[in-house]
């Protein structure tokens, strides 16, 4: 089994503490005119109270029949209208170019490489409508945090233990049962670059959910970027 499906049956205790994010991409939404789309839509934890606030149905894209399983239902239990759809973010392509495109929860930092992520952004250029937003979030690489929990177990929010290879720029997640994954970590360097060779711009950065801007202290990039255009 893949990481996602092992990881499907625990995915509402790991990302419990996570709801911050919800309102922001909420705020985005809403008034946004053409398609809405959530790249690795998981469960639906943030496209369900997307597709309430505006009233409209949102295209998730997500490689894990498992999560795309519980989307389904909660989208049903919530008695709104998810697109889903099975298959992988780097191959994205929409019938109709979108309004805005967003990826939550830090989930382009499971992209490994340099070309995963340039072919991402010029997916998902190509998909959006002129003055269309992309937006996203990931951590910021904090050397000090990363002493500290290297090798470490930990019990929250699921017991797991993290690890760090830093001459990968990649940060291994194994859960007690067994599933793992990895994230490759990015600077603020490197998401600039990319926006640039998808021929996007940078309409903000903050460094919280509060959209204060990104400084020394933060730990958290919050990007929204804009394809050119009225």
């Amino acid at each position: 089994m893949s990481w996602d499906e092992q990881f499907a049956s625990h995915y509402d205790e790991w990302s419990a503490g996570m709801t911050d994010d919800v309102p922001f991409y909420v705020s985005l939404a809403i008034g946004t005119d053409g398609p809405l789309v959530e790249l690795a839509i998981g469960n639906g934890r943030v496209a369900i109270p997307v597709a309430l606030a505006t009233g409209r149905s949102v295209i998730g894209i997500d490689s894990s029949p498992a999560m795309l399983a519980q989307a389904q239902t909660a989208a049903a239990k919530a008695v709104v209208t998810l697109d889903l759809r099975e298959g992988d973010m780097r191959d994205l392509e929409l019938d109709e170019p979108a309004g805005l495109i967003y990826c939550p929860y830090r989930t382009l930092l499971h992209l490994p490489t340099w070309a995963d992520r340039r072919h991402l952004f010029e997916r998902v250029a190509g998909s959006l409508r002129s003055g269309g937003k992309f937006a996203w979030n990931a951590f910021a690489f904090d050397h000090h945090v990363a002493a500290r929990l290297d090798g470490q177990h930990q019990d929250k929010p699921i017991p797991h233990l993290v690890q760090f290879d830093i001459a990968d720029n990649r940060m291994d997640l194994r859960l007690d049962d067994g599933a793992t994954s990895s994230l490759w970590w990015a600077t603020k360097n490197e998401w600039l670059g990319l926006v640039d060779v998808a021929g996007l711009e940078v309409e903000a950065l903050y460094g919280d959910w509060d959209r204060r801007p990104f400084g020394d202290e933060s730990r958290e990039y919050v990007f929204v970027a804009r394809k050119p255009g009225p």
